[in-house]
């Protein structure tokens, strides 16, 4: 089968921008890009009036907590997590199903066709709840890279989290092989990923840090974790282990070119370089950074120093909404703001941080650019309407001005939004889904 994608603009990841350009795939792959005249396809999708550039990719989430959005608006990162730890201990399958695909539809509609998902809450008894996210991900067509996550380190022994939710570390890293087993697929064009994620230095013990290693480098999978979120994390670290955060990572081994990061805010010069030279990812977080007053990344930084960068929407818990163009143009204005130039960062490097800076962190080389052989996974947004009409610049302009949703969306070589609209679930049952799933958690 054959998929013509035509656009106004099509933006193609590598630097050239192609005007009445037009993107052909077969069976799910990129087969020509060009403009002009366009061959023929057995399906179309016309959009004259939209920007078609790489799908966007999500570096970092958390999926579940869409359902538990707006707890704790004023809170630190600690004070939230102590907030939402007893409510989040309450979560099944069935909650982690429907939250799930109130965030994939999310992301979807906002343009994202590759979506990571760091899940790390697993409440004793609970079972099939990693399951829930894969099943989830087929259903609307998501290409997907879920994390088995963990928490070992309970308030007991002086980790953070409470003891309701930790797990027995034997226990995780049987479970994670289990799940690499049966979900982990390494071809090129995959459609889902497995990597190996214990959740951050103060819920988890040094030990469980170096079994995880160990594991995903003997089964070939990826690394992810927290890190350098916030002073009171680094505050922790010096005090519980003698080590900044990058330091300890090091110590556990814990960086090399299979490692991204979430967030790397609180990073000194020698960090921001090392983190470049071994090739370790960070994904940029911006609006639940400034949601949660953690800090602001020195993405500009990190950038010129050439490290591997791309953005995450977090978990809906500290950011409410999962629209990666929005934390492309977050992204594009808190860094002019940390360094009080509008030169720190522009908005054809936002672009590329949302597509193949995310796609390097997940370590896809055949994502996140519209080229022949990368996968076809593409996103169409509108020019011509109240937001951007009469803008000269379009790239730019959407950067500016962030679209609220895709006017089309191809994963896969398979079109999943068309006119703006989600193809693959009905959106509005989506959407009582999650306000029953989240007003049955606040009852208890």
């Amino acid at each position: 089968m054959t998929l013509l994608v035509r656009a106004g603009l099509v933006v193609t990841g590598t630097g050239q921008e192609l005007h009445n350009g037009w993107v052909l795939a077969r069976d799910g792959t990129i087969a020509e890009v060009g403009s002009g005249p366009a061959p023929k396809a057995d399906e179309v999708v016309d959009e004259p009036n939209c920007v078609c550039m790489p799908g966007l990719v999500n570096a970092h989430d958390h999926m579940y907590q869409w359902a538990t959005r707006g707890y704790v608006p004023d809170g630190t990162l600690f004070e939230w997590l102590r907030a939402l730890y007893p409510v989040w201990a309450r979560i099944d399958a069935e909650t982690v199903r429907v939250a799930a695909r109130a965030a994939m539809a999310r992301l979807l509609l906002s343009g994202c066709t590759l979506s990571t998902d760091h899940h790390y809450v697993f409440p004793h008894g609970r079972a099939g709840i990693f399951e829930a996210l894969v099943d989830a991900a087929r259903e609307l067509g998501l290409r997907f890279h879920p994390c088995r996550g963990s928490m070992s380190l309970g308030e007991s022994e002086g980790g953070l989290p409470p003891d309701s939710v930790v797990e027995k570390e034997d226990k995780i890293l049987a479970h994670t092989e289990a799940m690499i087993e049966r979900y982990h697929d390494p071809a090129p064009g995959s459609m889902c990923c497995v990597a190996v994620a214990p959740c951050s230095p103060f819920s988890v013990t040094p030990q469980l840090m170096r079994d995880s290693a160990t594991l995903a480098r003997r089964r070939g999978v990826r690394l992810h974790t927290h890190l350098a979120e916030t002073l009171d994390e680094e505050r922790f670290c010096l005090e519980k282990f003698g080590r900044r955060p990058v330091e300890l990572m090091e110590d556990l081994g814990w960086t090399g070119a299979d490692v991204w990061y979430a967030h790397g805010i609180h990073l000194n010069d020698a960090e921001v370089d090392r983190i470049a030279e071994v090739k370790t990812g960070i994904a940029h977080c911006p609006s639940s950074n400034m949601r949660l007053g953690a800090g602001a990344c020195r993405v500009e930084d990190l950038v010129r120093a050439g490290a591997r960068v791309g953005l995450g929407v977090d978990g809906a818990a500290s950011n409410e909404d999962a629209n990666l163009a929005m934390e492309a143009h977050q992204a594009l204005m808190l860094a002019r703001v940390r360094n009080s130039s509008p030169r720190a960062l522009d908005a054809r490097t936002a672009w590329r941080l949302a597509t193949r800076g995310g796609a390097e962190c997940l370590g896809r080389d055949d994502c996140g650019t519209l080229e022949t052989g990368r996968c076809a996974d593409v996103a169409c947004f509108r020019v011509d309407d109240l937001a951007h009409a009469g803008i000269k610049d379009l790239v730019a302009g959407l950067a500016l001005a962030p679209p609220a949703r895709a006017q089309a969306v191809v994963v896969n070589g398979r079109v999943v939004v068309r006119g703006g609209r989600l193809l693959t679930a009905d959106e509005d049952e989506i959407a009582r889904d999650i306000a029953a799933t989240s007003a049955r958690l606040i009852g208890g």
